[in-house]
């Protein structure tokens, strides 16, 4: 179900099961973090600069595959402290920039795909909340966080309680991704992002990635966070693509970016 293609720095991650709106069960789940493995090893040999995530067909991601699920020898803490948590934690720490394309369903497990990505951009006809009322379960995969930090508590518990679900151009709005773009229209956009970004200084944009974890994280402060920012810019000052963007400017010229 899990596609990985790699080619002129980017690599593209893709969700192929569209008959079940791209569910994952535990094997997708395997064969995702397999994914993102090779993809990692790619970048360390300089062949990955950017990866892209994306859905196919009319969702990207419905959560967790439950058609094949007993409730009564169901172990959900297997599957998402298992599985789940150790493959988001490696998504958000893939050594390049990550982008997803989303539309259609997002929701469970495909929410929490998005919140593991850098960048993450919605079509309008994307779905976003916590259809779990009706399955007596609750919001998993760092739903919580995420929607209390983005929504407020009200707003959070709204969508619980409610099971509505919020489209992308509201979740924009809101400030829980970047762009929303017409259906048609997403994936073509980001490709071109992708690209653009894949031609920069990717050691620059990983250094940006680590300190916007630490301020999150650590909710670090304005001086806190500026001494980091210090630091990056001191280790960068000696890297090749430091000295490479500084003479492209001053021969007035685009920068070829290696590292």
């Amino acid at each position: 179900m899990i596609e990985l293609s790699i080619a002129n720095g980017i690599a593209e991650i893709v969700l192929n099961a569209p008959e079940k709106l791209n569910s994952l069960d535990e094997a997708a789940l395997a064969e995702l973090d397999k994914a993102y493995d090779d993809a990692a090893a790619a970048a360390s040999r300089g062949m990955v600069r950017a990866l892209l995530l994306r859905g196919e067909g009319r969702a990207f991601c419905a959560g967790r595959d439950i058609a094949g699920v007993t409730p009564e020898s169901d172990d959900a803490k297997a599957y998402l402290n298992g599985l789940v948590e150790p493959l988001l934690k490696k998504m958000a720490a893939f050594p390049a920039p990550t982008f997803a394309a989303a539309h259609g369903a997002c929701l469970g497990v495909g929410l929490g795909l998005l919140l593991a990505t850098d960048v993450v951009y919605v079509a309008e006809n994307a779905k976003f909340g916590s259809p779990f009322a009706k399955l007596g379960a609750t919001l998993d995969s760092g739903g919580h966080w995420y929607f209390t930090e983005r929504l407020g508590m009200h707003r959070t518990l709204d969508l619980i309680y409610t099971a509505d679900l919020i489209s992308g151009a509201e979740a924009v709005a809101q400030g829980m991704f970047s762009r929303v773009m017409p259906d048609d229209a997403l994936l073509e956009a980001t490709r071109i992002i992708v690209e653009r970004v894949a031609a920069g200084a990717t050691g620059a944009f990983t250094a940006s990635k680590e300190l916007v974890a630490h301020i999150r994280d650590r909710r670090l402060g304005l001086w806190a966070a500026m001494s980091e920012e210090n630091d990056e810019q001191a280790r960068l000052c000696k890297t090749d693509d430091y000295a490479e963007g500084f003479r492209a400017f001053q021969e007035k010229r685009a920068p070829v970016f290696k590292g």
